[in-house]
């Protein structure tokens, strides 16, 4: 029986026992649990036991935070749930809804970035042709314009490939899928076309299915033509279907000849089941379901846009606006314009108004240190680190922003503005409202960012009242001795751990710290101690000083997921290492072509041990400067 044998009694006992675990795994600070039902694990008493820093709930993973012992916890978990540790990463993923959130969430929030730079881009090249700089029948305005429109356009290849790696399917086999949905003569348009030129013009469909027009058949079965290039949902449910076909073949198939014979299988079975039965009822139904979008819109603007200007924001904190974005990319990518997020435009910048009116009343120095990079960020579109870090635990302040957000959607949406393209977040999203040489929109949207911000600041400003404690400030300094500096382990540019895209960093769970993009691959010891933890997917490694002060360096977000490609170690767990020694070396570019972010977290966690730690002012660091300072 081992040191943390207890705590895993009572963290298997509080997700519902071991017969609702269906998997587990482990990163360098969580135990990552797949279970049958989500709803049976005690958060709350997971969440304060001792040993736990917090629970997480992401990517359908019911994630227990431990922090830098977690494999010893995992070990004894393993022994308790009598799991094994190569036990299949499957799991129901709760309820149908659930189910669907994460599909979406998995399938579009790799590419966001990129949709985001691309819609930008069109709005930018309207901004110019509204200015008159130059017409939209130029050369400038044509490049552009291809630039902005190719990942709509081609928005099922790029689908294929997010939701091939979500469904666990060949990603280039993925990308196929989506190319030949895009392939100009199998689309509904040119299979009429085709038709016509020798049955004549308007000559009446020979063929249906299900009730719909088919111009052509596959072996006899009639061939439901459709418009894919731009389309959003089909590509999804057709990746869904090669998945389970790949993974049969690959029963069947001897392992030697699956590099070729599987994805030969899954193209000739999963394209045309979709081109015959799935892409034209999926079609069918996503049409159905716009226009059902359209009429609740229709039926009063002003309610649609006052509920979800109010609630958008408890919908990203829940992951349930990925019921919306999705219909919002497909109005776009088909009719080239949508109102369905119109109303949650003013979130963000409410949200940031709230934060500048609490700037001014907080008594607690830290939590006003946060607030003007969380500012700066909001403006931007950017407001985790303002809801997670500051409004949401003071509560108030937090619904204030809410109600700021729901007055700035009604406005919106009584005056119909529409968004012309998925363009960019907070104040280059006014962009997306430019059409033509019709720049209403933008103006419109001026006059909601003002009566967010009025209200989300005034409601703030004269109604929240902060009950903290003020911090005694006198003689601190003195009363604080250095205790420890840590050089920094990695060269690049310094950020706050607040705008770390993982919000188990962002807040702070597992210690304080700081956030490195960096410009060089190569970690190095920031003093002199022990390796305490090496992963063995090297992207993480966890470090004790001399002096005792615990530090864990988590090269890049779910990079655990590389399995070790990119990553060389040059130490081993429990090695002792000199300050500046070389640990790891890493691939920055690799990393980024892999669809990882390579930003840096570097966390004191045992920062309860010290009065206080003190971060570096500076923007870049080399491994000769000071990043950290323990104060006891």
């Amino acid at each position: 029986m081992g040191k943390y044998h207890d705590l895993a009694q009572k963290i298997v006992n509080n997700v519902g026992g071991k017969e609702n675990i269906n998997s587990l795994t482990h990163c360098i600070t969580r135990l990552r649990f797949k279970l049958k039902d989500e709803s049976k694990a005690n958060d709350d008493v997971l969440k304060n036991m001792d040993g736990v820093v917090t629970v997480m709930k992401s990517g359908g993973q019911y994630q227990v935070v431990i922090g830098n012992h977690v494999p010893a916890v995992y070990e004894e978990v393993i022994g308790i749930a009598g799991l094994s540790a190569d036990t299949e990463q499957e799991s129901s993923g709760g309820n149908i809804f659930n189910r669907l959130i994460d599909i979406l969430s998995g399938c579009f929030q790799p590419f966001l970035g990129a949709l985001a730079a691309a819609g930008m881009v069109k709005g930018l090249n309207a901004l110019l042709v509204f200015l008159k700089l130059y017409s939209a029948t130029s050369g400038t305005y044509t490049m552009l314009n291809g630039i902005g429109d190719a990942i709509f356009y081609f928005m099922p290849v790029i689908l294929g490939y997010t939701a091939a790696r979500k469904f666990n399917l060949n990603p280039m086999v993925g990308i196929v899928i989506g190319a030949a949905l895009c392939y100009p003569t199998v689309q509904g348009s040119a299979l009429q076309a085709t038709f016509e030129k020798t049955a004549g013009a308007g000559a009446a469909a020979p063929y249906s299915l299900l009730g719909l027009p088919a111009y052509d058949t596959f072996l006899g079965i009639p061939w439901v033509g459709a418009g894919y290039t731009s389309s959003v949902v089909p590509i999804i449910f057709i990746v869904a279907f090669a998945a389970k076909v790949q993974k049969l073949f690959k029963k069947i198939i001897p392992e030697v000849v699956q590099t070729f014979l599987v994805p030969f299988f899954v193209l000739l079975i999963a394209l045309p089941v979709g081109f015959l039965v799935i892409g034209p009822i999926i079609s069918m139904l996503t049409d159905l379901l716009s226009a059902g979008f359209q009429s609740l819109m229709g039926f009063s603007p002003a309610l649609y846009g006052l509920i979800l200007g109010f609630f958008w924001q408890v919908l990203v904190i829940f992951g349930l606006h990925w019921s919306v974005v999705p219909l919002a990319i497909m109005q776009i990518t088909q009719e080239g314009f949508s109102q369905v997020l119109v109303g949650s435009f003013a979130a963000s910048f409410a949200q940031t108004a709230v934060v500048m009116a609490m700037f001014f009343k907080l008594k607690d120095k830290k939590i006003k240190a946060l607030c003007p990079p969380a500012i700066i960020s909001g403006i931007f579109g950017v407001t985790e680190p303002a809801i997670y870090g500051i409004t949401l635990p003071k509560k108030t302040p937090f619904i204030f922003s809410m109600i700021g957000a729901a007055i700035g959607g009604l406005y919106l949406m009584i005056n119909q503005v529409t968004s012309y393209t998925m363009g960019g977040l907070g104040i280059f999203g006014v962009l997306n409202f430019i059409n033509g040489d019709d720049a209403s929109g933008v103006m419109h949207s001026f006059v909601a960012i003002l009566i967010a911000m009025t209200i989300g600041f005034t409601l703030t400003f004269f109604f929240w009242k902060d009950n903290t404690v003020a911090e005694t400030t006198k003689n601190d300094k003195a009363q604080k001795a250095i205790k420890e500096a840590v050089l920094s382990p990695v060269k690049g540019r310094v950020l706050p751990l607040s705008k770390a895209s993982d919000q188990a960093f962002a807040q702070g769970a597992l210690g304080k710290g700081v956030l490195i993009e960096p410009t060089e691959g190569v970690v190095r010891a920031p003093f002199d101690g022990t390796v305490m933890t090496l992963f063995p997917t090297l992207h993480a490694i966890g470090l004790i000083s001399d002096q005792g002060m615990e530090l864990l360096i988590h090269i890049g977000m779910d990079t655990v997921q590389l399995e070790g490609k990119g990553f060389e170690g040059k130490v081993a767990q429990g090695d002792k290492v000199k300050k500046g020694q070389v640990l790891v070396t890493f691939d920055i570019d690799g990393i980024k072509e892999a669809g990882y972010s390579v930003e840096t977290p570097v966390i004191v966690t045992n920062t309860g041990d010290y009065l206080d730690i003190v971060e570096t002012q500076d923007r870049e660091v080399t491994s000769n400067d000071t990043l950290i300072t323990g104060l006891a």
